[in-house]
């Protein structure tokens, strides 16, 4: 049995399934509290059938793993050859995820090096895999964490929703930038920025708002080598359009993703979102 530095992420980093299989990526699940019913993201719930929850207006929160359930995960990959163990997971400004990492890091059977990457989706994933090909090279676990917050470093994210009533309702932006935006009828472009969801711009109609995404994105990525993630939920149009602009505007594009974000971000974003995630090499 070989042994090797792993990779333990959350579901939240949304990383394609053959991406994570080939990098030997354990993604760790959060939940989805759809009514009476608690679901594991990417088994349990679909994007369709949250979309459909929230455009009913049907209660939906979202909670963290539990430390008993990262504990599990990092016995099992010790099992399975771990020498050490880089846990990345989304902002702890968003979540308590990483918090349950720290507790179960304390009692693991290797040591686990627990990372708050202040981070979400595909700005996430970009990180995870970062730190899975530093420690494929050989890395020890300071190498990929460092890997890992390099990446980081670099990445930015921005979103537009149609509406932040979402985003208010899950506490994640401010009652008071959420009446703004409703009271002027403007729609808000966001940005991760210090682990926070920020409001970036307002501007005045969708379409405007999602020509504007593009611009900064494509500003963003410069001329550098970068790879791309474009988000959506229930918006696969929007989605597959901004990918096809973003693929002629940007000249050093190495990877460019395209998919729909799982239950615990629409959660809080609701139908429409469109996101960008820059992420320069």
């Amino acid at each position: 049995m070989s042994r090797h530095v792993a990779i333990v992420t959350d579901s939240t980093a949304y990383l394609p399934p053959r991406t994570m299989e080939r990098h030997g990526i354990t993604a760790v699940p959060l939940t989805v509290v759809l009514g009476d019913q608690a679901l594991e993201e990417g088994t349990e719930i679909s994007t369709r059938s949250l979309a459909q929850a929230l455009q009913k207006r049907r209660p939906v929160t979202t909670s963290r793993p539990s430390p008993e359930v990262f504990a599990e995960t990092y016995r099992r990959v010790a099992e399975s050859g771990a020498s050490g163990i880089v846990s990345l997971h989304l902002s702890a400004e968003l979540s308590g995820t990483y918090d349950a990492a720290v507790l179960a890091a304390r009692e693991a059977p290797v040591p686990v090096r627990v990372v708050d990457t202040g981070m979400v989706a595909m700005a996430l994933g970009f990180c995870a895999l970062a730190a899975a090909e530093a420690a494929e090279a050989g890395g020890t676990v300071d190498e990929a964490v460092t890997a890992a917050e390099k990446r980081a470093a670099g990445t930015s994210a921005y979103f537009y929703v149609d509406t932040l009533d979402y985003l208010r309702r899950g506490g994640r932006i401010g009652a008071a930038q959420a009446l703004l935006g409703s009271a002027l009828a403007v729609k808000p472009l966001l940005q991760l920025d210090g682990g926070r969801i920020e409001l970036l711009e307002k501007v005045r109609t969708a379409s405007k708002a999602i020509a504007r995404l593009e611009e900064i994105a494509a500003e963003r990525a410069g001329g550098g080598e970068v790879d791309i993630a474009v988000h959506h939920l229930a918006a696969p149009d929007r989605a597959a359009a901004l990918a096809d602009r973003l693929r002629e505007r940007v000249p050093g594009l190495a990877e460019l993703h395209v998919s729909e974000v799982g239950a615990v971000i629409g959660a809080h974003t609701g139908p429409g979102l469109l996101g960008a995630v820059i992420s320069p090499r």
